[in-house]
C-alpha cells in the first residue's frame, strides 16, 4: 500500500510517513499543495494524508482538483481547524474523513487502516465489457473461461481497470506497480501489456488495451465483439 502525505509541516510529515512505514506502508511526503495535487493525480496511491493549511495551494483545492481528475483514491484531511463548517467544507471538497489536530499516532494509524479496509473490501471484483477480474483469485473470466494472473500481470490489470477512464503512461504504470525504488524500465510494462493482451484474447474478452502513441495505455470495449 502506497500512501502520499502532503503537509507544509515537514517535522510532522516526515513523523507520520516513518510511523507508516514502520507499519508496513510505503509512504512519500510533499511539503506544499501544487507538488500534493501533481503527485496526487497520478493515480499511484491507496491513499492520501492532507494538510488544509498549506502554500501554493489549499488542502480544499488539493481535494477538489484530485476528484475533478477523476482520482478516485480515499482521502485523509488533517488540520488545526475544528469548526463544522470547516468539516463540512473538507467533506465537500472530496475528503473521505477529517482527522483535527493535534491527534494521537493510534488514531491516526486507526484512520489509515480503516480508510483502506474500507477500499479493499468495496468490491471482490472489477469488471468491464464482459470481462471480470476476481481481486481475491487474482484471475481473469469472460463467461465460462478464466485464466490465472501472475502476480505483476493483476496489479498491472488491476490498475488500468481502476484507472479505466484515465489514460496511463508508462511512467505511471512502473510507479504503483513496480514502485519508485525499482530498476524496472519502460519496456518492462510493454512486457507485461502483451502478456495481458493475449491472455484477454484466450478467454473471449471485448476489452482491449489500446495503446495512444507517446501518452500510454487505456481500455476500451470492443462493442462489435460485445454483441457478435
Amino acid at each position: 500500500m502506497k500512501i502520499l502525505i502532503v503537509e507544509d509541516e515537514v517535522l510532522l510529515a516526515d513523523t507520520i510517513k516513518t510511523m507508516l512505514e514502520a507499519k508496513g506502508y510505503e509512504a512519500e511526503a510533499v511539503y506544499d499543495g501544487e507538488s500534493g495535487r501533481d503527485y496526487a493525480e497520478t493515480g499511484v496511491y491507496d491513499l492520501l494524508i492532507l494538510d488544509v493549511m498549506m502554500p501554493k495551494m489549499d488542502g480544499y483545492a488539493v481535494a477538489r482538483q484530485v476528484r475533478a481528475s477523476r482520482v478516485g483514491t480515499p482521502i485523509l484531511m488533517l488540520t488545526a481547524k475544528s469548526s463544522l463548517e470547516d468539516r463540512v467544507e473538507g467533506l465537500d471538497s472530496g475528503a473521505d474523513y477529517y482527522l483535527t489536530k493535534p491527534f494521537d499516532s493510534r488514531e491516526l494509524l486507526a484512520c489509515v487502516n480503516a480508510l483502506l479496509r474500507r477500499q479493499g473490501n468495496q468490491v471482490d471484483a472489477l469488471s468491464l465489457g464482459n470481462t471480470d477480474l476476481d481481486l481475491a483469485a487474482c484471475t481473469l473470466s469472460c463467461g465460462e473461461k478464466s485464466v490465472r494472473l501472475s502476480a505483476r500481470e493483476f496489479d498491472v490489470m488491476r490498475y488500468l481497470l481502476q484507472n479505466r477512464n484515465r489514460v496511463l503512461s508508462k511512467e505511471m504504470i512502473l510507479e504503483k506497480v513496480w514502485g519508485f525504488e525499482s530498476n524496472a524500465v519502460e519496456n518492462h510494462v510493454e512486457v507485461y501489456v502483451g502478456f495481458l493482451r493475449k491472455k484477454l484474447a484466450s478467454i473471449g474478452s471485448n476489452v482491449r488495451i489500446e495503446a495512444i502513441r507517446r501518452l500510454g495505455y487505456h481500455l476500451e470495449v470492443d462493442e462489435g465483439a460485445e454483441k457478435a
